[in-house]
């Protein structure tokens, strides 16, 4: 089992009051004519501690009604989504074998049953059916309830129930676990007690296993995934280790088999990386597996052990050289965030207080409809924090513990949109996965789905999400029949909407079913809270025991800035001059910047500065003016060697700056330095 898993309860004292007092005959599974193991023996003394009697020949079945089930089911709506599929196929696989298969959620309350005729209705007078509460406190010891407490997989036949009145069943279940360990759902097989079959455990075993891995990669739709295994044959089944990767390399997650042929401690993930695990950089692996996808490559671990993997990008980006990642930015917050590469807690519209006055108007007018099925648009320049207000948004209401699923429209092919947004079955078309694929939209059912930059959106394609919009069904490529969604929409673009329906380019009804309610996010030209920005983003960057200053030059230049980039731009200029910042320097200056930001605050006639003063620079207008004669140009013809030999390392490197580093044999913020001074010839 999983390190996560949490040990059994087998304190023989725990409860020696509770058995003192228990019936003669029936204080444990062994003694009702069951058998004994720890795990069950362990159950029957909660049972009792729960005030339960064993001599209940007539339980009543406590199952909620139909508007609590409603509630129920919509909580439970993402374990559904994905594993709704799996549990039909399973019932496929076991009719007409008297046999009912259950998907209870993490307290043992029924989701959803399926079960043949004939044992169905015994199966429905014991409590069965969707809504009835399995747990060990309700009904003592049984497969569904002790599964969800202990997290281990159970089989419970006939005398082994704690209750007289549920011994005619046998049931094997399963906990279903996230990405972190937690359970989020049981799987059970139940039928009559002398018709035990013997496969049952392994079916719910396998089935289970199957939902996981569903569940591992909707989470990490948008992150490096990495299937792998010893033997080559096994990648691409249930046996494989999956890792989720960020673009740096770092470990976000891993199952259960991926601890397992890794060996490494669940509590260490989020501070391994890729390097740390295999021999073989991130990058380098990367530049390899990603022109072809498909293609199971070797991997040797760093112990020596080899394994085979395939690597799939994250959904919505093409497979190729543009697109594999770059370790250059240094990794300063290793520790800092969840395993999930999430925010433990998530900005809502509430932290808009202290922003710009503008802006703390939009989010008040914004916080009225969340929760009220009104879709909402943001306009607004490029990188003025659009998807981070529309998860602020997401955040701020009841669909906060949903799933918040971005799709960029303008950087997705129009080949793969339709795919991506709408899902597919599988054959639906030439290299589709024989297990077919969710879209977005079903993975957002519940949650918020947010679609980037929707201006960009293929007219085809709009007819199709403007229906389901409108009828909140959505039919998967491929698909005869349609699923129904529950999402919030919250749209994004910088283009104007209006002229686009005018031009033909974006259809007027769908433009009219989107736009609930829509806000403009200011450019950070015209914000007020410049100097918060920046804190901001160093505290959120910068080392979490360093206290980083911006000097008044600085905030000077900044102040004068355009910002065509906004506020993507500002945090790449800050992350610079973190990076280019020594251990000894705890203020930022002119020199920390980067090289096209100086070049554009020393040049009065460039764009990005709105207006003609040139601020002295310490250290780079000295640098550049000679000393001695001819003292200028050799100083300039040493400066261009050094460009080269950068370049072409970094070229043999692949752009991994670290490896660059350990080869020139200079630390990383050197070369940081260099980069910076070298990033364009002068």
């Amino acid at each position: 089992m999983s390190k996560r898993d949490l040990p059994l309860e087998s304190d023989d004292d725990e409860l020696a009051g509770a058995d003192a007092s228990a019936p003669a005959g029936v204080a444990s599974p062994e003694d009702a004519g069951g058998t004994a193991t720890p795990l069950l023996e362990a159950s029957w003394r909660r049972s009792r501690q729960h005030g339960l009697e064993h001599d209940v020949e007539t339980a009543a079945v406590d199952a909620c009604g139909a508007d609590a089930l409603a509630q129920l089911v919509a909580r439970n709506a993402y374990l559904l989504t994905h594993a709704r599929g799996i549990v039909h196929n399973m019932y496929e696989q076991i009719r007409d074998s008297g046999s009912v298969v259950a998907l209870a959620d993490a307290s043992a309350v029924l989701l959803e049953c399926f079960g043949d005729s004939a044992f169905g209705i015994r199966a429905q007078r014991v409590g069965l059916r969707a809504g009835a509460d399995w747990s060990e406190s309700a009904r003592g010891t049984n497969a569904i309830g002790t599964a969800a407490t202990t997290r281990h997989a159970v089989e419970v036949t006939g005398r082994e129930h704690f209750l007289d009145c549920n011994t005619l069943l046998t049931c094997a279940a399963s906990p279903i676990l996230d990405a972190e360990g937690r359970s989020v759902g049981v799987l059970a097989i139940a039928g009559d007690a002398d018709s035990r079959q013997q496969h049952s455990p392994t079916l719910v075993g396998m089935a289970t296993q199957l939902i996981e891995k569903r569940l591992f990669e909707a989470d990490f739709v948008d992150h490096y995934l990495l299937a792998f295994h010893p033997v080559m044959a096994f990648v691409g089944t249930l046996q494989e280790g999956l890792l989720a990767l960020a673009p740096d390399g770092r470990l976000l997650a891993a199952n259960r088999r991926a601890i397992e042929l890794l060996a490494i401690d669940a509590g260490l993930i989020g501070q391994l990386d890729f390097g740390l695990l295999f021999a073989v950089g991130f990058d380098t692996f990367c530049e390899r597996a990603l022109p072809d996808p498909t293609t199971v490559r070797p991997l040797d671990g760093r112990h020596g052990a080899r394994h085979f993997a395939r690597l799939t990008a994250p959904r919505g980006s093409a497979a190729s050289t543009a697109d594999i990642p770059r370790s250059a930015v240094p990794r300063r917050r290793i520790g800092r965030s969840r395993s999930d590469g999430s925010n433990a807690n998530p900005p809502t519209l509430a932290d808009y207080v202290h922003a710009d006055p503008s802006l703390l108007a939009i989010a008040g007018r914004a916080r009225r409809i969340v929760d009220k099925d009104i879709p909402l648009l943001i306009l607004g320049e490029s990188g003025v924090g659009k998807e981070h207000f529309a998860r602020a948004y997401h955040a701020s209401g009841g669909r906060r513990d949903k799933a918040f699923v971005a799709l960029n429209c303008a950087a997705m092919p129009e080949g793969l949109i339709e795919s991506e947004l709408f899902g597919y079955v599988g054959g639906a078309f030439t290299g589709a996965r024989k297990e077919g694929r969710r879209g977005r939209i079903q993975q957002a059912c519940g949650g918020t789905l947010f679609l980037d930059e929707i201006g960009d959106m293929p007219l085809g394609l709009q007819a199709r999400l403007l229906r389901v919009l409108q009828e909140r069904m959505v039919t998967p490529l491929g698909a005869s029949r349609s699923v129904e969604v529950d999402i919030s929409l919250v749209c994004a673009t910088h283009h104007d909407l209006l002229d686009a329906v005018r031009s033909g380019r974006f259809r007027q009804d769908l433009y009219f079913r989107i736009n609930g309610l829509t806000v403009t996010l200011p450019p950070l030209r015209a914000r007020r809270d410049l100097r918060e920005l920046v804190r901001a983003i160093i505290a959120a960057e910068g080392e979490p025991a360093v206290r980083t200053l911006v000097s008044d030059e600085v905030f000077a230049m900044f102040g004068r800035h355009h910002w065509p980039g906004n506020i993507r731009e500002l945090q790449n200029v800050v992350r610079v001059a973190l990076a280019l910042c020594g251990e000894d320097e705890a203020t930022i200056t002119p020199q920390h910047l980067p090289e096209d930001f100086l070049a554009a605050a020393t040049n009065p006639a460039a764009p990005g500065l709105a207006g003609p003063a040139t601020p002295h620079v310490p250290g780079v207008a000295a640098a550049r003016q000679p000393t001695a004669a001819g003292e200028g140009e050799e100083r300039e013809s040493l400066a261009a060697i050094e460009r080269q030999a950068i370049a072409r390392l970094l070229d043999e490197c692949g752009g991994n700056l670290s490896a660059a580093a350990r080869r020139l044999g200079i630390s990383r913020n050197t070369l940081y330095r260099k980069l910076g001074r070298a990033r364009r010839p002068r």
